[in-house]
């Protein structure tokens, strides 16, 4: 369900992927869409890890495609909001109460020649962060999984209009949430916001090596104790 990283690179030209299942197949997964004059592309967190996870993450996978395919949805709140409906009936069929979801984080870029970028984006859980000027900028999402809740509501689209040159970060939970460093501790999203603006104007390849030497140096010898996603895209 993992698109080639050619199609990203043909779609971005400077970006990376920072992907590490916790087993062989994950409850993580990145996902794209190509769109006449504009891009989707997301990073999305299951329930679970290893096979579980990955059962869910075709579930989920397929909602996302389905929501833009065959009910033509481009907005992307618009797309989660149809992805629960259908994750939903998708698990109502087991006749058993299923809790299992998606938290994603999910980005839509509009083709552009000029120096501003209209993106839009909306999120269930999981944050999107951005880089312009040097300065690190978050925002929230909707704090709800694409699942089961108790009182849904729909599912909030932001709209920015970026600069050339901006970097964007969609991220699942599983790096910040890594025990390590001296004192066995989770290395929090602070120290990965951190991170990332300390070597924001670095070049794609230099980022994701030191996001992977980062990561493996605080981890130690200990396990990795959740599968790792983190999409890194210059504008």
């Amino acid at each position: 369900i993992l698109p080639p990283l050619e199609q990203i690179n043909e779609q971005f030209k400077e970006n990376f992927v920072y992907y590490k299942p916790k087993d062989i197949v994950a409850g993580d997964f990145y996902w794209l869409h190509v769109l006449n004059n504009e891009t989707l592309i997301a990073a999305a967190d299951c329930t679970g890890h290893g096979v579980p996870g990955a059962m869910v993450s075709v579930v989920c996978s397929n909602a996302l495609n389905r929501s833009v395919v065959e009910f033509g949805k481009t907005v992307p709140g618009e797309i989660l909001d149809k992805s629960r409906e259908l994750v939903l009936e998708t698990f109502s069929r087991s006749g058993t109460d299923v809790k299992d979801g998606m938290d994603i984080s999910l980005l839509s870029v509009k083709k552009s020649n000029s120096d501003s970028v209209l993106v839009q984006w909306s999120g269930a859980n999981n944050p999107l962060w951005y880089i312009s000027s040097g300065e690190l900028q978050e925002i929230t999402a909707n704090k709800q999984p694409i699942g089961k809740v108790d009182n849904p509501k729909p599912f909030v689209t932001h709209e920015l209009e970026l600069k050339r040159g901006d970097m964007l970060f969609l991220i699942t939970d599983g790096y910040a949430d890594q025990f390590g460093g001296a004192n066995g501790k989770k290395y929090k999203y602070k120290q990965l916001k951190e991170l990332l603006v300390s070597m924001h104007t670095n070049s794609m390849a230099s980022q994701l090596q030191s996001i992977n030497q980062s990561f493996l140096n605080w981890k130690g010898n200990l396990e990795q104790v959740d599968d790792v996603c983190i999409i890194g895209i210059k504008l």
